[in-house]
């Protein structure tokens, strides 16, 4: 038993130091810039093939020009400056937000009671239950961006709600401040 052990350890060994990584430097295709990656020479080829097979399928819409017969690749278009909250907006309308957690309650009267108080001092933000924490109800407030931009209203609503956090949450982007 113990030579089968033994055996079988060398050959580990043996089968562990043919692995051979080597260091494989690509370009990226949208800045260019150079990035070095270590790798076995057999994954480097798979997916060279895998690179080659993509440049020539036509879903990419590849162009060529009439007096070469290298196909090139279609460019991609980067925008240069940071994209404005319409322009995600109408790319993504739910996105990671955050909201005002006012409080938590455990039954659903507490929670419209809640509700309405909250109305009453801050009209101008929309406030709505979650009920997906049963038995327990969180009473939110608003939808904002950042944590930065929830700050203001969250500092007057911990006024009236000391225990008033913000926290993050799916939000409707169209009405986020």
């Amino acid at each position: 038993m113990k030579k089968i052990i033994a055996t079988f350890s060398v050959l580990a060994l043996c089968g562990i130091n043919t692995v051979d990584a080597q260091q494989v430097v690509k370009k990226d295709t949208i800045s260019g810039t150079e990035l070095v990656l270590t790798m076995d020479s057999k994954v480097s080829d798979a997916l060279g093939n895998l690179e080659e097979r993509c440049e020539k399928s036509t879903y990419g819409k590849s162009f060529e020009d009439p007096d070469s017969e290298v196909k090139k690749p279609a460019k991609i278009y980067v925008p240069n400056r940071e994209l404005t909250k319409a322009e995600i907006c109408a790319k993504n309308p739910r996105i990671l937000g955050f909201k005002i957690l006012i409080t938590t309650v455990k039954s659903n009267e507490e929670a419209n009671e809640v509700k309405a108080y909250f109305r009453k001092r801050f009209p101008n933000l929309k406030v709505e239950t979650d009920a997906s924490l049963r038995p327990n109800y969180k009473i939110l407030a608003g939808s904002y961006f950042s944590k930065q931009s929830a700050s203001s209203d969250l500092s007057r609503v911990r006024e009236y709600f000391k225990s008033a956090t913000s926290v993050q949450y799916r939000i409707f982007c169209s009405e986020a401040k």
